[in-house]
């Protein structure tokens, strides 16, 4: 791996990361380059789907994606932006509560990359402060897909793993409901790591995009998982 790596082969910041889902061979090529650091895509011929949220807790909009959640019976892995827990701690014990797993996203929404050594080390741990006295924090997510060596060794003492995603549908960069949804039906595959956005209110269409995909999914006979589970799933 070089110094520098980014979701998907160092060609483009995470909004890069949906065009490479157009065929099953780039699938498998994410597939490959997961590793015991790093997990792009789940290595698994299993139905199975983790669907991620990202830039979380939000006071109005993650209890939508929450209820939406539970109305589907179906699990999420959160990747919670520490400088948003601060009020919003009763949203936090429902995440944990209702099944769902936390990650790191760091203190701001920022590139990963571009922080600093000293910058990326001091908001690693007050997010980890923040949000592990909620239930068990296993991942970790960067900033916009970007991440590097050190990046990975520093969160090895916390017992994260990296992970990028594998279908991402540009829904930070724009809302539609109907393109979303359209892109993740159109590239959902066993082992799929869908990544969607919470923490602002402009995404508020992600819970009509969860509305959507799941009982689409389910019906094509899809199972949703936390990260946790799909890296349990992996064949050798």
């Amino acid at each position: 791996m070089t110094k520098s790596l980014l979701a998907l082969t160092g060609l483009g910041g995470a909004a890069a990361v949906g065009f490479f889902f157009k065929s099953r061979f780039f699938s498998r090529l994410l597939e490959k380059r997961t590793s015991d650091e790093v997990l792009f895509h789940g290595n698994t011929r299993e139905k199975v789907i983790a669907l991620t949220i990202d830039d979380g807790p939000h006071a109005l909009l993650t209890a939508d994606i929450l209820d939406v959640l539970a109305a589907y019976a179906v699990p999420a892995t959160f990747f919670i932006i520490g400088s948003q827990v601060p009020g919003n701690e009763a949203l936090l014990e429902r995440i944990v509560h209702e099944g769902h797993e936390l990650g790191n996203h760091l203190m701001s929404d920022r590139r990963s990359i571009a922080l600093g050594p000293e910058e990326f080390t001091r908001q690693l741990a007050e997010t980890h402060a923040l949000i592990a006295p909620f239930g068990p924090v296993r991942w970790f997510r960067p900033g916009s897909g970007w991440y590097n060596e050190r990046m990975l060794a520093e969160i090895k003492p916390y017992g994260y793993r990296c992970v990028v995603g594998s279908l991402y549908p540009y829904d930070a960069q724009f809302q539609s409901v109907e393109f979303a949804s359209s892109y993740i039906l159109s590239n959902a595959q066993p082992g799929s790591i869908i990544i969607l956005h919470d923490g602002k209110p402009e995404r508020q269409a992600t819970p009509d995009i969860l509305q959507r995909i799941i009982p689409a999914l389910h019906r094509r006979g899809y199972r949703f998982v936390t990260l946790t589970e799909l890296a349990e799933t992996a064949v050798s």
